[in-house]
Order: structure tokens, then sequence, then C-alpha cells
């Protein structure tokens, strides 16, 4: 069984499709990027894959059932926290936001609950953070905060979206080095502008511009990069 199936997939925001005739198939532990141009549908094929928005014509699985039932089994990193940068909470404290709706709902959070935090952080190599406040964070540290708080649900997919905007190469370079650890128990998929960078670590990129064409990283060259982007490129080797 694949961890998701889409078949024939089209979605629109009133009269303006976003989404046409989009079939993907994603098995098990597949690490797969999500490339595209901003406009591309890109966020509204996470919001269906997560089971926030429902598509106009078409089928999704996510883990043999609907987005909606399979939700509780997957992890989402969103690309700005949800929250201000400001509010006064822990890094702790937002990991165990993990956790909700998945043990007690009176009583706060069970010794289970902590526990399975404290692993996550570790895990994410954040446990010397866990009693600092959020706002003193550098953004590779938010980043490993937020994929913990994702980790804490115990997912069986992972979905990211931009997880390294606004951080810098060394820092994309260990978050995407913990991702490949995580791909050994999880299913990955990452949405990212970066296409060269990410072709590095992903098995297949997706490629989405309303449509959508999956292609192994080796078959990525210019010219699909230009067919994607509806522009010239330019490609430049560095050789070191």
């Amino acid at each position: 069984m694949n961890a998701i199936e889409i078949r024939d997939l089209s979605f629109a925001y009133g009269e303006i499709p976003v989404l046409e005739h989009v079939s993907l198939a994603i098995p098990p532990r597949e690490f797969l990027g999500i490339v595209g141009p901003n406009a591309g549908g890109k966020s509204t094929l996470l919001k269906i894959i997560l089971g926030l928005l429902s598509p106009t014509r078409g089928s999704v699985k996510v883990l043999g059932t609907t987005p909606q039932k399979a939700r509780t089994r997957l992890g989402y990193v969103p690309q700005y926290p949800a929250f201000a940068r400001d509010f006064p909470v822990t890094v702790e404290q937002v990991v165990l936001m993990g956790r909700l709706g998945k043990g007690r709902i009176i009583g706060g959070y069970s010794r289970a609950d902590r526990e399975i935090a404290r692993r996550v952080m570790k895990e994410t190599e954040i446990s010397n953070l866990a009693q600092r406040r959020i706002e003193q964070l550098s953004g590779g540290q938010l980043q490993r905060a937020l994929v913990a708080r994702a980790l804490a649900c115990e997912p069986e997919i992972l979905i990211l979206d931009e997880p390294t905007a606004n951080i810098d190469m060394r820092v994309e370079n260990e978050l995407f080095d913990l991702l490949k650890l995580l791909n050994q128990r999880l299913t990955i998929l990452v949405v990212s502008h970066d296409i060269a960078f990410i072709s590095g670590y992903v098995h297949r990129v997706a490629c989405l511009n309303r449509t959508l064409v999956c292609h192994r990283t080796e078959d990525i060259d210019g010219q699909v990069i230009q067919q994607l982007y509806d522009d010239e490129v330019r490609m430049v080797a560095h050789h070191h």
C-alpha cells in the first residue's frame, strides 16, 4: 500500500483553477521533494493531503484512508509558526503541543507525553534548549523545535513546507541531514524552492505548476527547470 495515493486530482478556488489532473503515488519511506513557482499549487496540494481542503475532483488516499481520518498520523512543519515569536513559551512547551489530541484531554500532559517530548528533543538535538524561550532561538533552532513538535505526535508521514526559509546554508545542510536520518522510518514530503540543493537528498522531485510531473533526481536538468518555471534559466557549475 502506498503512503499517499493521488488520482486525477483537480482543485479550484471559485473559478480559478489551481491544480489540474494531478496524479502521484508515494510509497512508504520515500523522501519526496516538491518544487515549483509561486502560486503553482504547492501549498494547496499540502492542504489537501492534510485534509484541510477537499479536491474539486479526483481522489486522495493517505495511509489507506481519507486525509481527514489519517490526520493524527501526519506530522506537519509549517513555513512559519502559527504563534508570534515573542509568545512566552519554552521549547519544551512548543514540542509538547505535538501531543495535543494524542493523550488525555483533562489533567494536562501525562508522564508518557513528557517522555516522548524528551525523546524527540534528543533526536533533533535541542535537549539543551528545552527551557529556553522561543524568542531567544535562532532560525535553525526554531526549525528544529518545529520538527520536534511534529515528531511528538509519532507520525508515519512528515510534511515540511519550505523548512529552510530564512536559515543559512550550514544550518540547511544540518536540517536535511536530520531529515535523511528520519527517512529511515518515515515517509517525508518537503516543499522547497531550492531544486539543486534538495536533489542531493530526495529520491524523486515532483515538479508542480498546476499540473505535476515526477522525476528521478538524476533526470533533473536545465530543460526540466525551464519547463517548470516557464522562463529562461542559467546553470552555473562550480568545480571544487
